[in-house]
């Protein structure tokens, strides 16, 4: 069966993760994926936090599945004229250079152009051109923190917090991965191609938009009914920091569970909705509760909504988080137990689902990486290994038309 992006090809100038996520996404799909590497260096994730020696680190194969990897030296003669023809033959290329670096390798966007007028130019970028940091080296947490989602996690008595998960390396990936199939169908109906690009502080702040419109009702009301301060906090001119509290005007909490003195994972996250009161109250033996004007209504139940989360804890004290679930799950209440990678490494439905996978790779031996988030019902995902440090070199070059001896000679002149 064919896959969806059979026939794109697409040169990967990018490192790191940003941009690998995006264009292991596309590879995924079945786009063709050039991953442009520094001769004897490559991706500087090939060494990052390596735990079997002389074996690319999982930092690398868990974002380069997929992949063919060509070695090239794009400051020699050599180097510029492959380049040059990959470009001629390509659809799209990726890049997450400093702001100039394609300029000063001799490749504009107005030559790039003038060889493949139909190329799309997909950049990652820190922040929006324009920006008054745009000059400014942005990593993970630089643009957590510039995208306003530090400033709104955590506890409302503790500083500022980032999230675990890659809100502004993976998530920008995949935004810039939506930019550029957004691109090729508009190039369908021009011919044209185009540049798109996606900065990080964007990708960050477009998930946070929640809590910029909790901004705006906070500067109209003062305070903020579903946030765990009101009624008896007192709020600021900022969206506060909300602890576990739902971003959906649902309070939710994580709550304890047994065996949680021992280990750090045993917990639940609970969410109390309206529509499920009646449930929750079933379920947690207080039918009394469903009636009761001091419980039945959103508003009602606010300043007491601790005092609820503490009975529910004590209704979980003899039950592990996935005894607590089951019980809860027939009540048709939301809530979820709270996973351990370990747990998630482990789980069976995930397997099942590709959703975490294992794969052979020649030196590392079988690791697992993640899956395809996207499930189709026609297309099935094959993850393949991350490949090795100018593992396709020579298989491109053929592609492009040198003959053994030329590639050969670029070997010998370190262009390749």
């Amino acid at each position: 069966m064919s896959k969806p992006l059979e026939g794109i090809k697409i040169i990967d100038f990018t490192h790191v993760q940003a941009g690998p996520a995006c264009t292991q996404l596309l590879a995924w799909f079945g786009a063709d994926v050039i991953k442009v590497e520094r001769p004897g260096a490559g991706d500087v994730t090939r060494s990052q936090l390596r735990h079997v020696k002389d074996a690319d680190a999982l930092y690398f194969t868990m974002l380069n599945s997929n992949k063919r990897s060509l070695t090239l030296d794009t400051k020699t003669a050599q180097g510029k004229e492959v380049l040059t023809k990959l470009i001629k033959e390509s659809d799209v290329m990726v890049e997450n250079f400093g702001p100039g670096a394609l300029d000063r390798m001799g490749f504009t966007w107005e030559h790039i152009q003038s060889l493949n007028p139909g190329m799309i130019l997909a950049s990652v970028k820190g922040f929006s051109e324009g920006h008054a940091y745009e000059d400014l080296k942005v990593y993970e947490n630089v643009a957590q923190c510039a995208g306003g989602a530090a400033s709104t996690t955590g506890f409302w008595d503790g500083p500022p917090t980032v999230s675990a998960a890659a809100l502004g390396d993976s998530n920008t990936g995949m935004h810039l991965a939506i930019g550029i199939l957004t691109a090729l169908h508009q190039k369908t109906k021009t011919g044209k191609g185009q540049k798109v690009a996606v900065s990080m502080q964007d990708s960050v702040l477009n998930l946070c938009r929640v809590k910029l419109r909790d901004q705006q009702r906070l500067d109209a009301l003062g305070y903020l009914e579903e946030y765990p301060q009101y009624p008896h906090g007192e709020f600021s001119d900022v969206v506060p920091r909300g602890g576990n509290a739902g971003g959906g005007g649902q309070p939710g909490w994580v709550l304890k569970c047994k065996g949680w003195e021992t280990d750090p994972n045993a917990y639940i996250y609970f969410t109390i909705q309206g529509h499920a009161w009646a449930p929750i109250c079933k379920a947690l033996g207080k039918p009394e509760w469903i009636d009761d004007p001091a419980y039945n209504t959103a508003e009602a139940r606010q300043d007491k909504i601790f005092d609820i989360f503490a009975f529910i804890e004590s209704w979980l004290a003899d039950k592990t988080k996935f005894e607590a679930i089951d019980i809860l799950r027939k009540f048709d209440i939301p809530c979820a137990p709270v996973l351990s990678m370990k747990e998630i490494a482990n789980d069976p439905s995930l397997r099942k689902s590709g959703t975490v996978v294992e794969v052979d790779h020649p030196k590392l031996g079988k690791y697992l990486t993640v899956g395809s988030p996207i499930k189709f019902s026609d297309v099935e995902v094959e993850i393949t290994a991350s490949p090795l440090l100018g593992q396709h070199t020579n298989e491109v070059l053929a592609d492009l038309g040198y003959s053994q001896e030329e590639i050969a000679a670029m070997h010998d002149a370190k262009a390749v």
